[in-house]
């Protein structure tokens, strides 16, 4: 959708620009209390099941990924004093505006999976969820802003992510891919405005 590409760079564009003082403000902060990198860059499958290292401000320590899960679980001890703010306020997702004025992602759509997950997709909805570029809000992003939590609770965090949380997430990208257009996008941005202010 031609429409929907222009208006993803313009908003993109706008919002990086405007956005400048508080990025980097949330990049100096990261750099004043931990040693590393300011973005975390991870392999994400993208449309069409091509590859692309997502953007997100970092929010755990640097060897995160060798000390634990691809998900955060809990009250993780490999998030930081500052990555807890940003991850409360979903700040650290600020810094994929980079890759949806770049093209690799969309504001609205299918949350990027790293391969590991999207390997779990039944293949029917593999092929509908990678027909459209993935985002960085969508319907599932709000009902589990707090997953987390959820996953937290569970005795074991991976199995309980794909057995249950996931197949919930798959419904809602499908669901997406088929009935979406540019007044449903505005809706679920505002919408996760909403839920990220109450």
């Amino acid at each position: 959708m031609i429409a929907k590409r222009l208006f993803d760079l313009l908003a993109s564009g706008i919002g990086l620009l405007v956005l400048t003082p508080i990025l980097l403000g949330i990049a100096l902060a990261i750099k004043l209390e931990s040693h590393g990198p300011v973005f975390f860059r991870q392999e994400r499958i993208g449309r069409f099941g091509n590859t692309f290292r997502i953007h997100k401000f970092r929010t755990m320590v640097t060897d995160a990924e060798r000390r634990g899960l691809q998900i955060t679980v809990g009250v993780d001890a490999r998030v930081t004093k500052v990555g807890t703010v940003l991850r409360k306020y979903k700040l650290d997702e600020l810094a994929q505006l980079i890759d949806v004025f770049v093209g690799d992602m969309s504001l609205v759509g299918p949350r990027p999976e790293v391969p590991r997950y999207v390997a779990c997709y039944p293949a029917e909805a593999r092929e509908i969820v990678l027909s459209v570029k993935p985002g960085i809000t969508d319907r599932a992003s709000i009902e589990y802003k707090d997953e987390n939590e959820i996953l937290g609770k569970a005795v074991d965090p991976h199995k309980a992510y794909v057995d249950e949380v996931l197949p919930v997430k798959i419904r809602y990208y499908i669901d997406y891919v088929q009935n979406r257009s540019f007044w449903g996008d505005i809706r679920i941005i505002f919408a996760t405005l909403f839920a990220i202010v109450r």
